[in-house]
């Protein structure tokens, strides 16, 4: 899995638009990463080819990804295409020898992700996903917290994420912007896959699932920009989530329920309402039809700062090439939050409870080839689109 006779890791870039620009200058500009250098960078726009050779020094930039593949100047590939490139492209690196990192989502259906998954275990190389939200270690205390016993069984999780806030000119930015053909989808596709992957990674896959979707509520979009789910787990626990891009100013809350209290995340700060004994021991105990627990208010202490985000992924990619590292974020892990996603489209769509144990891949991408063809962005143009990884 990784090579410890090397002493740096050359990766290249694909895909000039916002994102890319902003690892290219913490990689070569501002050498956030060490043992990580800017081989190579690729764009299908000349005019972002030419911002690197003006910039990015020494840097060749390719406008074909193949080429670059094939230049034996890389040993590994950041892709930060638009969102329907990230399968191909992810395979085609791998044919080639190479490492990769993919910038979210991992790709727009699950068919094409589980492609690339299996490409990615054949290859035998570091596949990692840009979930830079792990690094955060308000969602790493609280997914320890989880995971340690500390709130004992699990009752109910409810996520309100709804400080997504985009106008109609953001979706008017870009002819691409919110449609089916060049994002693939809205809110879920665009603003919410590093919370859906939290969710997941923090609680664990739901068993199944039935939403709730609009589509074009506030917007003139063809996409969703208001969305509940509920879910529920191997357990027994119930889970709700809900986003929205038309609320302002919105909330992003997190309250997951115990059998040992609930822990509320909100404003970058973790409450902790903890009970004394556990409320299933207080039932089988109990006399008193009106007794309670004991219960106090603890503030959950984190280290300072926010996480090293991006370059904190970058960082563990190369490490987990160079000294073999464990990864933060595997690419495998990349197709259960866009699962959870799919599934939310596809309840809505066949207005059904669905199983993501048995989830229909075929069915979902049949339904979404059918949006596409009718979406307001000719499909022959999707792949002519720089950019759509933009600012989420």
């Amino acid at each position: 899995m990784h090579a410890s006779r090397q002493d740096k890791v050359r990766i290249g870039v694909i895909g000039l638009g916002n994102m890319g620009l902003s690892h290219c200058r913490q990689i070569h500009i501002n050498k956030k990463v060490p043992g990580l250098e800017l081989g190579a960078v690729c764009d299908i726009s000349e005019e972002r080819r030419e911002w690197a050779r003006n910039h990015l020094t020494d840097v060749p930039a390719y406008g074909n990804a193949a080429e670059m593949y094939k230049s034996g100047l890389i040993d590994a590939v950041l892709i930060a295409a638009p969102h329907y490139d990230h399968p191909p492209l992810a395979v085609e690196a791998f044919a080639n020898g190479l490492h990769v990192l993919v910038e979210k989502p991992a790709g727009v259906y699950t068919k094409q992700v589980l492609e690339m998954n299996a490409a990615a275990e054949k290859s035998g190389k570091v596949f990692a996903m840009m979930y830079n939200q792990r690094t955060n270690p308000v969602y790493q205390k609280v997914r320890e917290l989880i995971h340690s016993g500390d709130l004992g069984g699990l009752k109910r999780a409810v996520w309100i994420v709804t400080d997504w806030y985009r106008s109609q000119a953001y979706h008017d930015s870009g002819s691409w912007r919110s449609t089916w053909a060049g994002e693939g989808g809205g809110t879920l596709i665009n603003q919410n896959p590093h919370n859906l992957d939290l969710f997941q990674w923090i609680l664990g896959m739901p068993k199944k699932l039935r939403s709730f979707v609009s589509y074009g509520k506030y917007y003139d979009i063809e996409v969703e920009d208001d969305v509940t789910a509920y879910m529920e787990f191997a357990n027994g626990a119930s889970g709700v989530y809900i986003t929205s891009t038309g609320e302002l100013p919105g909330t992003n809350r997190l309250e997951i329920s115990g059998d040992m209290g609930k822990i509320v995340v909100e404003n970058n700060t973790i409450t902790f309402y903890r009970n004394r004994i556990s409320e299933r021991e207080h039932n089988r105990t109990n006399t008193n039809p009106f007794g309670r627990v004991e219960n106090w208010k603890c503030e959950v202490p984190l280290g300072k700062g926010g996480g090293e985000g991006h370059v904190g992924i970058m960082k563990n990619f190369t490490n987990a090439i160079l000294h073999g590292e464990k990864l933060l974020a595997p690419g495998e892990e990349g197709i259960c939050g866009l699962l959870i996603s799919n599934a939310i489209h596809y309840s809505s769509w066949t207005d059904t409870l669905v199983d993501l144990e048995r989830f229909d891949h075929d069915h979902f991408y049949e339904l979404l080839q059918e949006k596409i063809a009718s979406s307001t962005v000719k499909k022959s143009m999707v792949h002519q689109v720089v950019d759509i990884s933009g600012t989420h």
